[in-house]
């Protein structure tokens, strides 16, 4: 396992047989954001994007939490603070650029990203987890929008992977009102994939982690442009991206050594070409 420095003791990264793993740390104050960690995500999630060594990234918090999001408590220092500030205009580029470089990433970027919560995810912090690819929970976790309490509207594209998520009428319910939603309630709805008990989720994430490293990279990279083309593209186009890309895959070394195991009765060995 590899060690990697992010500038930030506020954000943890090692990779370990291609597995990218990303651990939110600011546990006293459970995991809420910083600038130095959502700017650090952002740097380690822009390197992820493009590292061939990289082929699966895992976002998860220290502690007992996930992410509770924005920082209330700084918020309010910052509230009653005097001097100057940056300007709206400003602070809404700003937040825009910052979104679209940690959210917008792990939504987009052409590898598999999991979100493994060993407790709550709330706010913007519900908003990375769910736009990560694939979710994992503890029993114990919950997940709550949590904006309506603290007089806010939503960030980090938690509006926009809700709604696809649960549907249009769900999310208004979750975003007006704010419920906890346990782990149970979590995978009924389709918010998690996974539940397990509080000292399995490190090796059941690490299991689900290393079967995507030990995949087929070129197909992943096509099948998530298909699946997020499908989210918001029109059929017809949906359909004729995913021939350009089954009969690109077709070409590849991966899926002729499928094909070969197929025929020889054995597990393929994928190379990621």
């Amino acid at each position: 396992m590899a060690q990697i420095d992010t500038g930030t003791t506020h954000l943890l990264a090692d990779l370990d047989g291609g597995v990218l793993t990303l651990t939110l740390n600011r546990p006293e104050a459970r995991n809420a954001m910083s600038g130095e960690m959502t700017g650090a995500l952002a740097r380690q999630l822009a390197w992820a994007e493009l590292a061939p060594e990289v082929k699966v990234v895992v976002l998860t918090g220290s502690g007992q939490g996930f992410c509770a999001g924005g920082d209330v408590k700084g918020m309010d220092q910052r509230n009653q603070g005097a001097g100057a500030g940056p300007t709206i205009d400003e602070a809404i580029f700003a937040q825009r650029v910052n979104q679209r470089e940690t959210s917008g990433r792990l939504f987009s970027m052409p590898k598999p990203t999991v979100a493994a919560l060993p407790g709550a995810a709330a706010g913007a912090g519900l908003g990375l987890a769910l736009a990560c690819d694939l979710r994992i929970m503890s029993k114990t976790a919950i997940m709550t929008t949590a904006f309506a309490r603290v007089g806010f509207s939503g960030d980090y594209g938690g509006t926009y992977f809700l709604t696809q998520l649960v549907g249009a009428g769900k999310a208004r319910e979750l975003y007006f009102f704010s419920e906890r939603v346990n782990a149970e309630e979590a995978l009924r709805l389709g918010l998690t994939n996974w539940v397990c008990e509080a000292d399995e989720l490190q090796a059941k994430t690490r299991d689900i982690a290393r079967r995507l490293a030990a995949g087929p990279t070129v197909a992943f990279r096509y099948m998530k442009e298909n699946l997020n083309r499908a989210m918001t593209g029109e059929v017809g186009e949906c359909m004729d991206l995913e021939v350009t890309h089954h009969v690109h895959c077709g070409q590849t070394a991966d899926h002729k050594e499928a094909a070969r195991a197929f025929v020889e009765k054995r597990e393929p060995v994928f190379a990621g070409r």
